[in-house]
């Protein structure tokens, strides 16, 4: 597949652009950029820095890829941002490179970023995410796969969303977000179980009433966090796949606490 670049399009000398890429007018793609196959850039979208994209992206118009960190702690150096395949930016969306010259921000497949959407430095992203418009992960922020951010969310620096979980729009979140949970307000807490998310993406009854217990003991019962893992450790199964086992894992590692 040949590569269709525009002739009003700017592509720096060292760029490198795989089969069936497509940059459209106006567009610039840095000289460290790396474009993997299939990949569309479309017009006035940009994409610099030292990048890597994997296949099958689509960058809207006027979306900025690989930007500069907005940390003033910035020094120098090459930092990356690093994606994966099949996403999708739409129009005017931030993704950042790092901030220290020999780290980088981490993005999976499979996502879709709404427009004005930001991910900052250092961020690591997983897969299949929906992030609305107008929302922004603060620098170091960590998303599991299938979450949901709503319109409008603000999301402090290092906080994490684990597997499945929600936040619903306008939130701010400054705590973790446990798996399957769903997070409101401002600033967001833990409101119940991500039960719509989980049911479509095809969860058994049981699995989504054992989660509803798991929340019951986090957050309707009488007990601190370390009572709550020892509750759970002792009366639900914590199989290697069960979702009691993710929750505990994901709360024990919990360092801004839980919304």
């Amino acid at each position: 597949m040949e590569v269709k670049i525009h002739p009003q399009a700017i592509i720096e000398q060292g760029a490198q652009l795989g089969k069936g890429v497509v940059v459209e007018a106006f567009a610039l793609i840095g000289k460290d950029a790396k474009i993997g196959d299939g990949t569309i850039v479309r017009h006035h979208a940009t994409v610099e820095g030292c990048v890597e994209l994997g296949k099958n992206n689509e960058v809207y118009p006027y979306a900025l890829i690989g930007g500069l960190t907005h940390d003033l702690k910035f020094s120098g150096g090459s930092p990356e941002l690093k994606i994966g395949d099949n996403n999708i930016f739409r129009e005017y969306v931030t993704a950042h490179v790092a901030t220290n010259g020999e780290d980088r921000t981490l993005i999976g497949s499979n996502n879709a970023f709404l427009a004005y959407s930001h991910i900052a430095h250092d961020c690591n992203v997983g897969n299949h995410l929906v992030m609305s418009s107008h929302s922004a992960l603060g620098g170091h922020v960590e998303v599991g796969d299938h979450v949901n951010i709503g319109w409008g969310v603000g999301v402090h620096q290092f906080c994490r969303l684990g597997n499945h979980c929600m936040v619903a729009a306008c939130s701010k979140l400054v705590q973790d977000v446990p798996p399957y949970m769903l997070a409101d307000g401002s600033p967001a807490e833990v409101r119940s179980i991500n039960k719509i998310g989980m049911e479509r993406f095809g969860f058994s009854k049981d699995i989504i009433d054992q989660t509803k217990a798991i929340y019951k003991v986090f957050y309707r019962g009488e007990y601190n966090r370390r009572q709550a893992i020892e509750h759970i450790t002792d009366n639900f199964k914590l199989e290697s796949d069960s979702i009691a086992r993710e929750v505990v894992a994901f709360v024990e590692k919990s360092e801004r606490g839980l919304a």
